[in-house]
């Protein structure tokens, strides 16, 4: 008979095997297997629900052709991964970028799976989007691209089956493409998208709902280190919806957020930015889709560091807020020894698994995206439930809901790592938490 850990070998294995190609999708595997190996030491049946919740209920890859302003045929590629429907509809959002492909969007529908069970609302995962880069394209070109790409999507979705939301380069223009679209070819007014328009089915709090949720989350952890976020400086990555919100939310708290990016460099205020500061951000990047070095013709003490990551700057906290792997090891090294003391993210999966050990080693507060940047979901899922009820509550109302969800999930991290004897590891402990409630819903479920 196979010991547990053989048969936990074995399981690893089979998944790299079948996928090996996937690199992003399998880091984020091996992120969570490695918190996990307790659980499944302890309860074997545990370990037979994580090898059916690693392959996804669906996988969905579609052509997309539309034509540029030129008369031109473009064609490219979607994706809809609808990882699990234990807790509820998928759900989960559509990123446009060209980096986009299956393993990239598998990886995020996995992790999307513990963010959403982590909410304690009833919603299962799932991701999407496409092969696009909107960078340089017109209004009709998006569109378009827009209007091609849920000609095919909507059969697969529904306010019931599953409810998409915006990502990276898909924000409130895009989402209205798409839900213009959808509602043309089913002929159905319903809450099928998240993020939507106050005007027509949105939710106060649901474009600054990621950043502040972010902050939230490192406010917990920050009190219960018995310390405070006044007076804490803060490297941002990232000058999109995340990143300027996280900065927001920071200087509300009395904080002293002092850089964003893009890929092209970082922008630092070495006194930090004001409001009035963060909104002209938020009309370069949001109005004028302009490069964050546009900001230093605004600001006469701003710098610009071409080429640089903001990780070099002296803070004493960090928020990447940009995109996956953005924090390697030697970044991370840098981050310590500029003497960050907490790393919490606003992106998905930004710090690379040997980022994260550098992390550990230092003692440094760690969010992982899973729990840090889970607000944003949290709100698509209060915006469903004020869908249903055909009613908008409060800006007060929203916010006060985040502010307890994101207690919520830090608490039952922290409460899962101390169940099973790894003290404060907030990363394990949301694995954790965020898988038991999952696999014992798949388990309940039957062998489906």
């Amino acid at each position: 008979m196979s010991t547990a850990a053989e048969k936990i070998a074995a399981v690893r294995a089979n998944i790299r095997a079948r996928d090996p190609e996937q690199k992003e999708f399998l880091q984020a595997v091996d992120e969570v297997f490695e918190s996990l190996t307790p659980v499944f030491e302890k309860d074997p049946k545990y370990l037979e629900a994580f090898e059916r919740l690693v392959e996804p209920e669906r996988q969905i890859v579609f052509r997309v052709p539309w034509i540029d302003d030129n008369g031109v045929q473009q064609v490219n590629r979607g994706f809809r991964v609808q990882m699990s429907s234990a807790l509820g509809p998928y759900k989960g959002g559509l990123r446009f970028h060209p980096t986009v492909n299956l393993s990239v969007i598998k990886f995020l529908a996995f992790e999307q799976t513990f963010k959403n069970s982590l909410t304690t609302l009833m919603m299962g995962a799932g991701k999407g989007g496409m092969d696009f880069n909107p960078r340089g394209r017109s209004d009709r070109e998006v569109m378009a691209v827009c209007q091609s790409f849920m000609t095919e999507l909507y059969r697969h979705i529904g306010a019931d089956v599953d409810v998409p939301a915006g990502d990276i380069n898909v924000g409130a223009r895009e989402i209205g493409y798409l839900f213009g679209q959808y509602k043309r070819i089913a002929n159905n007014f319903t809450g099928v998208l998240t993020g939507k328009d106050l005007r027509w089915g949105g939710s106060l709090i649901r474009p600054e709902a990621t950043g502040y949720g972010c902050v939230y989350f490192a406010q917990n952890y920050l009190k219960y280190k018995g310390e405070s976020m006044k007076g804490k400086r803060c490297v941002i990555s990232g000058s999109g919806n995340v990143a300027q919100y996280t900065a927001e939310k920071l200087l509300q708290l009395g904080a002293v957020p002092i850089t964003f990016s893009d890929s092209n460099g970082y922008v630092l205020e070495p006194n930090g930015f004001t409001q009035e500061q963060i909104n002209h951000v938020m009309e370069l990047k949001n109005v004028k889709r302009v490069r964050i070095s546009e900001y230093c013709a605004f600001s006469q003490t701003a710098q610009y560091f071409p080429g640089k990551k903001p990780w070099e700057v002296p803070a004493d906290l960090a928020f990447p807020s940009a995109t996956q792997n953005e924090i390697d090891q030697e970044d991370a090294d840098t981050l310590v020894a500029n003497g960050v003391k907490g790393v919490f993210e606003g992106a998905n999966m930004p710090s690379t698994n040997e980022a994260i050990e550098v992390y550990k080693k230092a003692n440094v507060m760690f969010g992982p995206a899973k729990a840090a940047n889970a607000g944003g979901v949290a709100v698509s899922g209060l915006e469903m439930a004020q869908n249903s009820q055909r009613l908008q509550w409060t800006r007060e109302e929203v916010d006060s809901h985040l502010e307890r969800i994101m207690k919520d999930i830090f608490d039952n991290s922290l409460a899962a790592a101390q169940a099973y004897g790894l003290k404060d590891d907030i990363q394990a402990g949301a694995n954790i938490a965020g898988f038991l409630k999952v696999a014992d819903s798949m388990l309940h479920q039957g062998c489906v």
